[in-house]
Protein backbone atom coordinates (compact mmCIF):
# COMPACT_ATOMS: atom_id res chain seq x y z
CA UNK A 1 0.00 0.00 0.00
CA UNK A 2 1.30 3.45 -0.86
CA UNK A 3 2.41 6.22 1.46
CA UNK A 4 2.23 4.18 4.65
CA UNK A 5 -1.54 3.81 4.39
CA UNK A 6 -1.46 0.45 6.20
CA UNK A 7 0.52 2.10 9.00
CA UNK A 8 -2.04 4.89 9.20
CA UNK A 9 -5.02 2.57 9.52
CA UNK A 10 -3.18 0.33 11.98
CA UNK A 11 -1.97 3.06 14.33
CA UNK A 12 -5.24 4.97 14.14
CA UNK A 13 -6.96 1.80 15.36
CA UNK A 14 -4.36 1.35 18.04
CA UNK A 15 -5.20 4.80 19.38
CA UNK A 16 -7.81 2.81 21.30
CA UNK A 17 -5.11 2.23 23.90
CA UNK A 18 -4.75 5.80 25.18
CA UNK A 19 -3.21 5.33 28.57
CA UNK A 20 -0.23 6.53 30.57
CA UNK A 21 1.02 4.66 33.59
CA UNK A 22 3.26 2.06 35.12
CA UNK A 23 2.75 -1.68 35.00
CA UNK A 24 2.31 -2.07 38.75
CA UNK A 25 0.14 -3.86 41.28
CA UNK A 26 -3.41 -2.55 41.57
CA UNK A 27 -4.27 -1.29 45.06
CA UNK A 28 -8.07 -1.29 45.19
CA UNK A 29 -9.77 0.24 48.20
CA UNK A 30 -10.77 -2.18 50.97
CA UNK A 31 -12.49 -1.35 54.30
CA UNK A 32 -10.08 -0.13 56.98
CA UNK A 33 -10.43 -0.13 60.76
CA UNK A 34 -8.03 0.04 63.74
CA UNK A 35 -5.61 -2.87 63.58
CA UNK A 36 -6.58 -3.56 59.98
CA UNK A 37 -5.47 -0.43 58.18
CA UNK A 38 -2.19 -1.31 56.42
CA UNK A 39 -1.73 -0.35 52.80
CA UNK A 40 -1.43 -3.24 50.38
CA UNK A 41 2.25 -3.46 49.40
CA UNK A 42 4.24 -5.82 47.23
CA UNK A 43 6.86 -7.77 49.16
CA UNK A 44 10.16 -9.20 48.00
CA UNK A 45 10.86 -12.66 49.42
CA UNK A 46 14.41 -13.83 48.60
CA UNK A 47 15.19 -17.44 49.61
CA UNK A 48 18.59 -18.33 51.11
CA UNK A 49 20.09 -21.83 51.36
CA UNK A 50 23.20 -22.04 53.55
CA UNK A 51 23.43 -18.24 53.42
CA UNK A 52 23.42 -18.18 49.61
CA UNK A 53 20.52 -16.62 47.75
CA UNK A 54 18.78 -19.15 45.52
CA UNK A 55 15.58 -17.49 44.29
CA UNK A 56 13.37 -14.50 44.87
CA UNK A 57 9.57 -14.46 44.99
CA UNK A 58 7.10 -11.59 45.10
CA UNK A 59 4.22 -11.58 47.57
CA UNK A 60 1.70 -9.11 48.97
CA UNK A 61 1.35 -7.79 52.51
CA UNK A 62 -1.89 -8.12 54.46
CA UNK A 63 -4.18 -5.31 55.57
CA UNK A 64 -3.32 -6.31 59.17
CA UNK A 65 -0.14 -7.24 61.02
CA UNK A 66 3.26 -5.66 61.53
CA UNK A 67 4.55 -3.49 58.68
CA UNK A 68 7.67 -4.65 56.86
CA UNK A 69 11.06 -3.03 56.44
CA UNK A 70 11.58 -1.10 53.22
CA UNK A 71 15.34 -1.69 52.90
CA UNK A 72 16.94 -5.06 52.22
CA UNK A 73 19.85 -4.49 54.60
CA UNK A 74 17.45 -4.06 57.52
CA UNK A 75 15.45 -7.22 56.77
CA UNK A 76 16.61 -10.21 58.84
CA UNK A 77 17.24 -13.63 57.35
CA UNK A 78 14.84 -15.90 59.22
CA UNK A 79 14.55 -19.65 59.05
CA UNK A 80 11.28 -21.03 57.64
CA UNK A 81 9.22 -24.01 58.77
CA UNK A 82 6.24 -25.83 57.27
CA UNK A 83 3.15 -25.55 59.45
CA UNK A 84 1.60 -28.56 61.15
CA UNK A 85 -1.35 -28.63 60.57
CA UNK A 86 -0.78 -27.12 57.10
CA UNK A 87 -3.68 -24.64 57.33
CA UNK A 88 -2.83 -23.42 60.88
CA UNK A 89 -6.50 -23.17 61.78
CA UNK A 90 -5.87 -25.06 65.04
CA UNK A 91 -3.01 -24.98 67.52
CA UNK A 92 0.19 -26.55 66.12
CA UNK A 93 1.68 -29.75 67.54
CA UNK A 94 5.08 -28.12 68.07
CA UNK A 95 6.05 -24.63 69.17
CA UNK A 96 8.06 -22.43 66.80
CA UNK A 97 11.26 -20.72 67.88
CA UNK A 98 11.05 -17.54 65.88
CA UNK A 99 10.77 -19.22 62.46
CA UNK A 100 8.56 -17.99 59.63
CA UNK A 101 5.55 -20.29 59.43
CA UNK A 102 4.61 -21.41 55.89
CA UNK A 103 0.88 -22.26 55.79
CA UNK A 104 -1.77 -23.00 53.18
CA UNK A 105 -4.71 -20.72 52.51
CA UNK A 106 -8.21 -21.95 53.40
CA UNK A 107 -10.48 -23.41 56.14
CA UNK A 108 -10.35 -20.30 58.35
CA UNK A 109 -9.81 -16.56 58.15
CA UNK A 110 -6.44 -14.92 57.57
CA UNK A 111 -6.52 -13.23 60.97
CA UNK A 112 -7.19 -16.59 62.66
CA UNK A 113 -4.12 -18.11 60.99
CA UNK A 114 -2.02 -15.12 62.08
CA UNK A 115 -3.27 -15.41 65.67
CA UNK A 116 -2.34 -19.12 65.78
CA UNK A 117 1.11 -18.42 64.30
CA UNK A 118 1.73 -15.60 66.77
CA UNK A 119 0.72 -17.79 69.72
CA UNK A 120 2.99 -20.59 68.46
CA UNK A 121 6.03 -18.29 68.53
CA UNK A 122 6.39 -17.58 64.79
CA UNK A 123 8.18 -14.38 63.80
CA UNK A 124 6.11 -14.02 60.61
CA UNK A 125 3.45 -15.80 58.59
CA UNK A 126 3.78 -16.76 54.93
CA UNK A 127 0.46 -17.88 53.40
CA UNK A 128 0.45 -19.87 50.13
CA UNK A 129 -2.49 -19.10 47.88
CA UNK A 130 -4.32 -21.90 46.08
CA UNK A 131 -4.28 -19.87 42.85
CA UNK A 132 -1.49 -18.48 40.70
CA UNK A 133 -2.26 -14.92 41.71
CA UNK A 134 -1.94 -12.59 44.66
CA UNK A 135 -4.96 -12.09 46.92
CA UNK A 136 -5.47 -9.09 49.17
CA UNK A 137 -5.86 -10.34 52.72
CA UNK A 138 -8.36 -8.30 54.76
CA UNK A 139 -10.14 -8.74 58.07
CA UNK A 140 -13.53 -10.42 58.26
CA UNK A 141 -16.47 -8.18 59.17
CA UNK A 142 -17.37 -10.27 62.25
CA UNK A 143 -13.83 -10.36 63.68
CA UNK A 144 -13.40 -8.14 66.73
CA UNK A 145 -9.76 -8.75 67.70
CA UNK A 146 -7.67 -7.99 64.59
CA UNK A 147 -4.49 -6.81 66.26
CA UNK A 148 -1.63 -8.97 64.94
CA UNK A 149 1.99 -8.30 65.95
CA UNK A 150 3.79 -10.28 63.26
CA UNK A 151 4.01 -9.52 59.51
CA UNK A 152 1.70 -11.53 57.23
CA UNK A 153 2.52 -12.06 53.53
CA UNK A 154 0.88 -14.10 50.78
CA UNK A 155 2.67 -15.86 47.91
CA UNK A 156 0.97 -17.16 44.74
CA UNK A 157 0.56 -20.90 44.30
CA UNK A 158 3.47 -21.42 41.87
CA UNK A 159 5.87 -19.56 44.17
CA UNK A 160 4.62 -21.61 47.13
CA UNK A 161 5.21 -24.91 45.31
CA UNK A 162 8.74 -23.82 44.36
CA UNK A 163 9.49 -22.75 47.94
CA UNK A 164 8.33 -26.07 49.39
CA UNK A 165 10.41 -27.89 46.78
CA UNK A 166 13.49 -26.00 47.92
CA UNK A 167 12.76 -26.95 51.54
CA UNK A 168 12.35 -30.63 50.66
CA UNK A 169 15.54 -30.76 48.60
CA UNK A 170 17.66 -29.02 51.24
CA UNK A 171 17.70 -30.43 54.75
CA UNK A 172 20.18 -27.71 55.74
CA UNK A 173 19.46 -24.13 56.71
CA UNK A 174 16.73 -22.53 54.53
CA UNK A 175 15.81 -18.96 55.38
CA UNK A 176 14.04 -16.01 53.80
CA UNK A 177 13.93 -12.24 53.97
CA UNK A 178 10.79 -10.17 53.67
CA UNK A 179 10.91 -6.47 52.81
CA UNK A 180 8.89 -4.00 50.77
CA UNK A 181 11.00 -1.45 48.83
CA UNK A 182 9.35 1.92 48.30
CA UNK A 183 8.89 3.16 44.76
CA UNK A 184 10.62 6.46 43.92
CA UNK A 185 8.33 9.44 43.55
CA UNK A 186 9.88 10.35 40.20
CA UNK A 187 11.88 8.06 37.94
CA UNK A 188 14.19 9.12 35.12
CA UNK A 189 12.14 6.90 32.81
CA UNK A 190 9.22 9.31 33.04
CA UNK A 191 11.45 12.22 32.00
CA UNK A 192 12.72 10.35 28.94
CA UNK A 193 9.21 9.18 28.07
CA UNK A 194 7.99 12.80 28.23
CA UNK A 195 10.82 13.90 25.93
CA UNK A 196 10.10 11.03 23.56
CA UNK A 197 6.39 11.87 23.27
CA UNK A 198 6.98 15.62 22.83
CA UNK A 199 9.83 15.05 20.36
CA UNK A 200 7.72 12.65 18.28
CA UNK A 201 4.91 15.20 17.90
CA UNK A 202 7.44 17.95 17.18
CA UNK A 203 9.06 15.99 14.32
CA UNK A 204 5.72 14.83 12.90
CA UNK A 205 4.28 18.36 13.00
CA UNK A 206 7.20 19.88 11.10
CA UNK A 207 7.10 17.11 8.51
CA UNK A 208 3.35 17.59 8.05
CA UNK A 209 3.69 21.39 7.81
CA UNK A 210 6.63 21.18 5.41
CA UNK A 211 4.67 18.80 3.13
CA UNK A 212 1.63 21.10 3.19
CA UNK A 213 3.79 24.14 2.44
CA UNK A 214 5.54 22.42 -0.48
CA UNK A 215 2.17 21.41 -1.92
CA UNK A 216 0.88 24.99 -1.59
CA UNK A 217 3.97 26.42 -3.32
CA UNK A 218 3.69 23.91 -6.16
CA UNK A 219 0.00 24.67 -6.56
CA UNK A 220 0.65 28.40 -6.65
CA UNK A 221 3.21 27.95 -9.42
CA UNK A 222 0.75 25.97 -11.52
CA UNK A 223 -1.93 28.61 -11.06
CA UNK A 224 0.45 31.38 -12.14
CA UNK A 225 1.49 29.37 -15.20
CA UNK A 226 -2.16 28.72 -16.04
CA UNK A 227 -1.58 24.97 -15.91
CA UNK A 228 -4.49 22.73 -14.99
CA UNK A 229 -3.43 19.53 -13.34
CA UNK A 230 -6.03 17.37 -11.62
CA UNK A 231 -3.39 15.86 -9.34
CA UNK A 232 -1.84 19.18 -8.36
CA UNK A 233 -4.77 20.18 -6.16
CA UNK A 234 -4.85 16.90 -4.31
CA UNK A 235 -2.37 15.83 -1.64
CA UNK A 236 -1.53 12.27 -2.59
CA UNK A 237 -1.70 9.90 0.32
CA UNK A 238 -3.26 12.49 2.66
CA UNK A 239 -6.47 11.59 4.51
CA UNK A 240 -8.61 14.38 5.96
CA UNK A 241 -10.75 13.37 8.95
CA UNK A 242 -14.36 14.59 8.99
CA UNK A 243 -16.81 15.02 11.87
CA UNK A 244 -18.65 11.78 11.13
CA UNK A 245 -15.44 9.79 10.76
CA UNK A 246 -14.13 11.24 14.05
CA UNK A 247 -17.18 9.95 15.93
CA UNK A 248 -17.10 6.66 14.03
CA UNK A 249 -13.45 6.21 14.98
CA UNK A 250 -14.23 6.40 18.71
CA UNK A 251 -16.96 3.77 18.29
CA UNK A 252 -14.59 1.49 16.37
CA UNK A 253 -11.83 2.11 18.93
CA UNK A 254 -14.19 1.05 21.74
CA UNK A 255 -15.10 -2.15 19.92
CA UNK A 256 -11.43 -2.85 19.23
CA UNK A 257 -10.56 -2.31 22.91
CA UNK A 258 -13.28 -4.71 24.08
CA UNK A 259 -12.07 -7.26 21.52
CA UNK A 260 -8.54 -6.96 22.91
CA UNK A 261 -9.91 -7.46 26.44
CA UNK A 262 -12.02 -10.51 25.52
CA UNK A 263 -9.43 -12.22 23.30
CA UNK A 264 -6.36 -11.44 25.40
CA UNK A 265 -4.13 -14.51 25.34
CA UNK A 266 -0.62 -15.58 24.39
CA UNK A 267 -1.57 -16.35 20.79
CA UNK A 268 -3.58 -13.18 20.37
CA UNK A 269 -0.57 -11.14 21.53
CA UNK A 270 1.54 -13.00 18.97
CA UNK A 271 -0.89 -11.92 16.24
CA UNK A 272 -0.71 -8.32 17.47
CA UNK A 273 3.08 -8.49 17.40
CA UNK A 274 3.04 -9.59 13.75
CA UNK A 275 0.60 -6.83 12.79
CA UNK A 276 2.62 -4.28 14.76
CA UNK A 277 5.80 -5.38 12.98
CA UNK A 278 4.17 -4.90 9.57
CA UNK A 279 2.94 -1.42 10.44
CA UNK A 280 6.15 -0.47 12.23
CA UNK A 281 8.35 -1.64 9.36
CA UNK A 282 6.27 0.32 6.86
CA UNK A 283 6.43 3.39 9.07
CA UNK A 284 10.18 3.05 9.57
CA UNK A 285 10.67 2.68 5.82
CA UNK A 286 8.57 5.78 5.10
CA UNK A 287 10.48 7.87 7.65
CA UNK A 288 13.92 6.71 6.47
CA UNK A 289 13.13 7.34 2.80
CA UNK A 290 11.82 10.83 3.60
CA UNK A 291 14.89 11.59 5.73
CA UNK A 292 17.45 10.28 3.26
CA UNK A 293 15.75 12.10 0.38
CA UNK A 294 16.79 15.38 2.00
CA UNK A 295 20.43 14.59 1.19
CA UNK A 296 21.60 15.15 -2.36
CA UNK A 297 23.52 11.85 -2.40
CA UNK A 298 20.21 9.96 -2.19
CA UNK A 299 17.99 12.35 -4.14
CA UNK A 300 18.54 10.63 -7.49
CA UNK A 301 17.66 7.24 -6.01
CA UNK A 302 14.50 8.69 -4.46
CA UNK A 303 13.34 10.22 -7.76
CA UNK A 304 13.95 7.17 -9.98
CA UNK A 305 11.36 4.41 -9.92
CA UNK A 306 11.00 0.78 -10.87
CA UNK A 307 7.72 -1.06 -11.36
CA UNK A 308 7.19 -3.87 -8.86
CA UNK A 309 4.45 -6.49 -9.52
CA UNK A 310 1.35 -6.14 -7.30
CA UNK A 311 2.79 -2.94 -5.77
CA UNK A 312 3.35 -0.49 -8.61
CA UNK A 313 6.10 2.10 -9.02
CA UNK A 314 8.63 2.02 -6.16
CA UNK A 315 11.69 4.25 -5.85
CA UNK A 316 15.15 2.73 -5.87
CA UNK A 317 15.78 4.28 -2.45
CA UNK A 318 12.75 2.49 -1.03
CA UNK A 319 13.97 -0.82 -2.43
CA UNK A 320 17.38 -0.24 -0.85
CA UNK A 321 15.98 0.70 2.57
CA UNK A 322 13.22 -1.93 2.81
CA UNK A 323 15.42 -5.01 3.56
CA UNK A 324 17.04 -3.25 6.53
CA UNK A 325 13.63 -2.23 7.92
CA UNK A 326 12.24 -5.76 7.51
CA UNK A 327 15.33 -7.27 9.17
CA UNK A 328 15.00 -4.81 12.06
CA UNK A 329 11.34 -5.73 12.60
CA UNK A 330 12.04 -9.47 12.48
CA UNK A 331 14.96 -9.21 14.94
CA UNK A 332 12.82 -7.26 17.38
CA UNK A 333 9.96 -9.77 17.13
CA UNK A 334 12.32 -12.70 17.79
CA UNK A 335 14.12 -11.13 20.76
CA UNK A 336 11.41 -8.97 22.29
CA UNK A 337 10.92 -11.24 25.32
CA UNK A 338 14.54 -12.05 26.11
CA UNK A 339 16.64 -9.15 24.87
CA UNK A 340 17.45 -6.61 27.63
CA UNK A 341 17.08 -3.77 25.14
CA UNK A 342 14.03 -5.05 23.23
CA UNK A 343 12.09 -2.00 24.42
CA UNK A 344 14.35 0.21 22.28
CA UNK A 345 13.32 -1.66 19.13
CA UNK A 346 9.65 -1.41 20.07
CA UNK A 347 9.98 2.33 20.66
CA UNK A 348 11.78 2.90 17.34
CA UNK A 349 9.09 1.04 15.40
CA UNK A 350 6.34 2.77 17.39
CA UNK A 351 7.74 6.28 16.91
CA UNK A 352 8.21 5.72 13.17
CA UNK A 353 4.63 4.47 12.96
CA UNK A 354 3.26 7.48 14.87
CA UNK A 355 5.22 10.02 12.79
CA UNK A 356 4.00 8.42 9.57
CA UNK A 357 0.40 8.51 10.74
CA UNK A 358 0.58 12.17 11.78
CA UNK A 359 1.93 13.00 8.32
CA UNK A 360 -0.80 11.05 6.50
CA UNK A 361 -3.92 11.66 8.61
CA UNK A 362 -4.93 15.28 9.16
CA UNK A 363 -7.75 17.27 10.69
CA UNK A 364 -8.85 20.07 8.27
CA UNK A 365 -10.26 22.48 10.87
CA UNK A 366 -10.78 23.07 14.58
CA UNK A 367 -14.36 21.75 14.50
CA UNK A 368 -13.19 18.27 13.54
CA UNK A 369 -10.38 18.47 16.08
CA UNK A 370 -12.81 19.42 18.84
CA UNK A 371 -15.19 16.55 18.03
CA UNK A 372 -12.35 14.02 17.81
CA UNK A 373 -10.56 15.07 20.98
CA UNK A 374 -13.82 15.63 22.87
CA UNK A 375 -14.99 12.10 22.10
CA UNK A 376 -11.52 10.73 22.93
CA UNK A 377 -11.64 12.60 26.25
CA UNK A 378 -14.88 10.87 27.23
CA UNK A 379 -13.68 7.55 25.80
CA UNK A 380 -10.52 7.61 27.93
CA UNK A 381 -12.40 8.39 31.14
CA UNK A 382 -15.00 5.71 30.45
CA UNK A 383 -12.60 2.84 29.73
CA UNK A 384 -10.20 3.66 32.57
CA UNK A 385 -12.66 4.54 35.35
CA UNK A 386 -16.30 3.80 34.46
CA UNK A 387 -15.54 0.35 33.01
CA UNK A 388 -14.62 -0.83 36.53
CA UNK A 389 -18.30 -0.70 37.47
CA UNK A 390 -19.41 -2.70 34.42
CA UNK A 391 -16.61 -5.26 34.10
CA UNK A 392 -15.20 -5.13 37.67
CA UNK A 393 -11.87 -4.25 36.03
CA UNK A 394 -10.45 -1.21 34.28
CA UNK A 395 -10.50 -2.42 30.67
CA UNK A 396 -7.88 0.06 29.49
CA UNK A 397 -5.41 -0.89 32.21
CA UNK A 398 -5.97 -4.63 31.76
CA UNK A 399 -5.37 -4.36 28.01
CA UNK A 400 -2.33 -2.10 28.39
CA UNK A 401 -0.69 -4.55 30.82
CA UNK A 402 -1.59 -7.57 28.71
CA UNK A 403 -3.13 -9.41 31.69
CA UNK A 404 -3.72 -13.10 31.01
CA UNK A 405 -1.42 -13.17 27.99
CA UNK A 406 1.83 -14.16 29.68
CA UNK A 407 3.44 -11.13 28.01
CA UNK A 408 4.73 -7.91 29.55
CA UNK A 409 2.17 -5.63 27.94
CA UNK A 410 0.90 -5.25 24.39
CA UNK A 411 3.17 -3.85 21.64
CA UNK A 412 1.08 -0.74 20.90
CA UNK A 413 2.86 1.29 23.57
CA UNK A 414 6.01 3.31 23.97
CA UNK A 415 7.82 2.21 27.10
CA UNK A 416 11.02 2.77 29.07
CA UNK A 417 12.22 0.62 31.99
CA UNK A 418 12.11 2.29 35.41
CA UNK A 419 15.80 2.69 36.12
CA UNK A 420 15.84 3.47 39.84
CA UNK A 421 12.83 1.44 40.91
CA UNK A 422 13.62 -1.69 42.94
CA UNK A 423 10.45 -3.25 41.55
CA UNK A 424 11.47 -2.68 37.95
CA UNK A 425 8.64 -2.50 35.44
CA UNK A 426 8.09 0.11 32.74
CA UNK A 427 6.74 3.60 32.40
CA UNK A 428 4.42 3.47 29.40
CA UNK A 429 2.34 5.70 27.17
CA UNK A 430 -0.25 4.58 24.64
CA UNK A 431 -0.19 5.56 20.97
CA UNK A 432 -3.48 7.41 21.42
CA UNK A 433 -1.92 9.80 23.94
CA UNK A 434 0.45 10.96 21.21
CA UNK A 435 -1.45 10.59 17.94
CA UNK A 436 -4.79 12.17 18.90
CA UNK A 437 -3.44 15.42 20.43
CA UNK A 438 -0.65 15.30 17.84
CA UNK A 439 -3.24 15.78 15.08
CA UNK A 440 -4.24 19.11 16.67
CA UNK A 441 -0.62 20.20 17.18
CA UNK A 442 0.26 19.40 13.55
CA UNK A 443 -2.84 21.29 12.38
CA UNK A 444 -1.74 24.38 14.34
CA UNK A 445 1.70 24.41 12.68
CA UNK A 446 0.26 23.91 9.18
CA UNK A 447 -2.13 26.79 9.83
CA UNK A 448 0.72 29.02 11.04
CA UNK A 449 2.93 28.30 8.04
CA UNK A 450 0.22 28.62 5.41
CA UNK A 451 -1.10 31.80 7.07
CA UNK A 452 2.48 33.15 7.26
CA UNK A 453 2.26 33.76 11.01
CA UNK A 454 5.34 34.27 13.16
CA UNK A 455 6.16 31.80 15.89
CA UNK A 456 4.94 34.12 18.66
CA UNK A 457 1.82 35.28 16.79
CA UNK A 458 0.94 31.75 15.72
CA UNK A 459 -0.65 28.84 17.57
CA UNK A 460 1.87 26.02 17.31
CA UNK A 461 4.27 27.03 20.06
CA UNK A 462 1.43 27.52 22.55
CA UNK A 463 -0.38 24.28 21.69
CA UNK A 464 2.94 22.41 21.81
CA UNK A 465 3.65 23.85 25.27
CA UNK A 466 0.11 22.93 26.30
CA UNK A 467 0.67 19.32 25.25
CA UNK A 468 3.93 19.12 27.19
CA UNK A 469 2.25 20.65 30.24
CA UNK A 470 -0.74 18.30 30.02
CA UNK A 471 1.51 15.26 29.80
CA UNK A 472 3.58 16.57 32.71
CA UNK A 473 0.44 16.95 34.83
CA UNK A 474 -0.46 13.36 33.86
CA UNK A 475 2.78 12.07 35.40
CA UNK A 476 2.31 14.23 38.48
CA UNK A 477 -1.16 12.72 38.92
CA UNK A 478 0.31 9.27 38.29
CA UNK A 479 2.78 9.69 41.14
CA UNK A 480 0.18 11.20 43.47
CA UNK A 481 -2.04 8.18 42.80
CA UNK A 482 0.79 5.83 43.85
CA UNK A 483 1.48 4.52 40.36
CA UNK A 484 -2.11 3.73 39.34
CA UNK A 485 -2.77 4.08 35.62
CA UNK A 486 -4.19 7.42 34.53
CA UNK A 487 -6.14 8.39 31.39
CA UNK A 488 -3.64 10.84 29.92
CA UNK A 489 -6.21 12.46 27.64
CA UNK A 490 -8.11 13.53 30.76
CA UNK A 491 -5.36 16.10 31.27
CA UNK A 492 -3.95 16.59 27.75
CA UNK A 493 -7.21 17.39 25.92
CA UNK A 494 -8.27 20.34 28.14
CA UNK A 495 -4.75 21.77 27.93
CA UNK A 496 -4.32 21.53 24.14
CA UNK A 497 -7.89 22.09 22.97
CA UNK A 498 -8.52 24.77 25.58
CA UNK A 499 -5.37 26.64 24.54
CA UNK A 500 -6.26 26.53 20.83
CA UNK A 501 -9.87 27.65 21.33
CA UNK A 502 -8.96 30.29 23.90
CA UNK A 503 -6.23 31.85 21.76
CA UNK A 504 -8.42 31.70 18.65
CA UNK A 505 -11.22 33.56 20.41
CA UNK A 506 -8.87 36.16 21.86
CA UNK A 507 -7.24 36.85 18.47
CA UNK A 508 -10.48 36.81 16.48
CA UNK A 509 -9.46 33.75 14.44
CA UNK A 510 -11.84 31.26 16.03
CA UNK A 511 -14.51 31.37 13.31
CA UNK A 512 -11.91 30.88 10.59
CA UNK A 513 -10.17 28.09 12.52
CA UNK A 514 -13.49 26.40 13.28
CA UNK A 515 -14.95 26.29 9.78
CA UNK A 516 -12.22 26.75 7.18
CA UNK A 517 -9.03 25.85 9.00
CA UNK A 518 -5.95 25.74 6.85
CA UNK A 519 -5.77 28.35 4.07
CA UNK A 520 -6.30 26.63 0.69
CA UNK A 521 -5.65 28.04 -2.75
CA UNK A 522 -8.76 27.35 -4.87
CA UNK A 523 -8.27 24.95 -7.77
CA UNK A 524 -9.30 26.31 -11.19
CA UNK A 525 -10.86 23.03 -12.26
CA UNK A 526 -13.09 22.67 -9.16
CA UNK A 527 -16.52 24.27 -9.24
CA UNK A 528 -17.24 26.94 -6.55
CA UNK A 529 -19.92 24.76 -4.94
CA UNK A 530 -17.43 21.91 -4.67
CA UNK A 531 -14.83 24.25 -3.14
CA UNK A 532 -17.30 25.39 -0.48
CA UNK A 533 -18.31 21.80 0.28
CA UNK A 534 -14.66 20.76 0.62
CA UNK A 535 -13.92 23.61 3.04
CA UNK A 536 -16.88 22.67 5.21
Amino acid sequence: MKGGSFSAVLAFLWCSVAFAGDIVHQDDVAPKRPGCDNNFVLVKVPVWVDHREQREFVGIGARFGLTLESKEKRANQTRIALADPPDFCTSPTNKLAGEVAVVDRGNCSFVSKAKVAEAAGASALLIINYRTELFKMVCEANETDVWVRIPVVMLPQDAGVALKQIMQNNTSHVSIQMYSPKRPKVDVAEVFLWLMAVGTILCASYWSAWTAKEAAVEQEKLLKDGSIDEDACQSTGIVDVGVASAVFFIVIASCFLVMLYKLMSYWFIEILVVVFCIGGVEGLQTCLVALLSCFRWFRTASESFVKVPFVGPVSHLTLAVSPFCVAFGILWALHRRHGPFAWIGQDILGIALIITVLQIIRIPNLKVGTVLLGCAFLYDIFWVFVSKWLFHKSIMIVVARGDGSGEDGIPMLLKIPRMFDKWGGYSIIGFGDIILPGLLVAFSLRYDWLSKKTLKAGYFIWVMLAYGSGLLVTYVALNLMDGHGQPALLYIVPFTLGTMIGLGKKRGDLKHLWTRGEPHQPCPHVAPAQQQQHQQ
